[in-house]
């Protein structure tokens, strides 16, 4: 079994009350083969929300307010449903600052990417989920 971002499912759960659907995932999910979630639902905060950034260890809204525990707990949450179902892969949002992999946005709310990781997909790897993006499948 595989997790993906809910969003890759087209479940309008990002911070912009939208989706980002990718064929790969919706074909994958309906096959039974994974299963959609939300980290960032996960702990707690609500679609629409405010757009958020990793600023160091820290995860803060546009806004200037910090949404870290947030991010913590979902990320926590959604590695509980992982262990639960033996997730060995998870497809997750690249450049989000849950879910993104390898890449991620650098807090200045400007587009700019840097080496990093969201903080579930860090989750995953420290726990032996190998993660990839819609754009490496």
């Amino acid at each position: 079994m595989i997790i993906v971002s809910a969003c890759l499912a087209d479940v309008h759960c990002r911070y912009d009350g939208d989706s980002k659907p990718c064929e790969a995932v919706i074909r994958l999910v309906a096959e039974g083969k994974a299963i959609p979630l939300c980290p960032e639902q996960l702990g707690g905060l609500p679609t629409p929300r405010m757009p958020a950034e990793q600023i160091g260890d820290k995860v803060m809204r546009k806004d200037g307010v910090d949404v870290t525990a947030e991010f913590s707990r979902g990320a926590q949450e959604a590695l509980k449903i992982a262990r639960l179902i033996g997730v060995k892969t998870a497809i997750l949002k690249a450049k989000s600052p849950s879910c993104g992999s390898g890449k991620i946005y650098d807090g200045s709310f400007t587009d700019t990417l840097i080496n990093g990781n969201g903080t579930f997909a860090e989750l995953c790897k420290n726990n032996g989920i190998e993660v990839k993006t819609e754009e490496e499948i």
